[in-house]
Formats: structure tokens, sequence, C-alpha cells
């Protein structure tokens, strides 16, 4: 085995390595996070966690569509407004 082989060799086994480590990290959940400056790290997502961000997003959806809905219906101002504070009021 020459060098050239031998670097290539070097290099698909750490790639190998790389892919079966992202992997098994997927599979339990761990998310590896990076900030601005290269730092690297790892959180666990467990169940309840998910499960709170789930829940927070269906209630962002559903403000969502009704502030579509307040958007697009051809409603009066006073009705508009009113339908604004109900909105804060939740």
């Amino acid at each position: 085995m020459g060098p050239f082989e031998m670097v290539v060799a070097i290099i698909l086994i750490i790639t190998v390595g790389k892919i079966v480590q992202t992997k098994q990290k997927a599979k339990h959940g761990i998310v590896e996070d990076q900030d601005f400056m290269g730092t690297k790290t790892h959180r666990l997502l467990n169940g309840t966690e998910t499960q709170k961000m789930q829940d927070e997003i269906k209630a962002l959806k559903e403000r969502i569509q009704v502030l579509e809905r307040i958007a697009t219906d051809n409603n009066n101002a006073n009705d508009l407004n009113r339908q604004i504070e109900e909105l804060r009021g939740q």
C-alpha cells in the first residue's frame, strides 16, 4: 500500500466513523449546537422537552391562523381592535 492509498484509507475511516457517531447521537436524541465562536455543546432532547416545544409550536400556529383571519376578513376598525385585544389577553 502506497502513501496515497494510506491517506485515502485514513480519510475514509475517519469519515465513516463520523457518520456512525452522528447516527448514534441522533438515535439517542443528542443534539449538537455550535455557537458563533465555534464552541460545541451537546444536549439531550428528552420527551418532555420535545413535547413542550411541539405544544408551543401548535399554539403559535393557531395564533397565526387567527391573525391571518383577522387580516383578511372585511371587518370594521372597532371589531378589529376588539379581536386584537382578545388575542393579547390569551
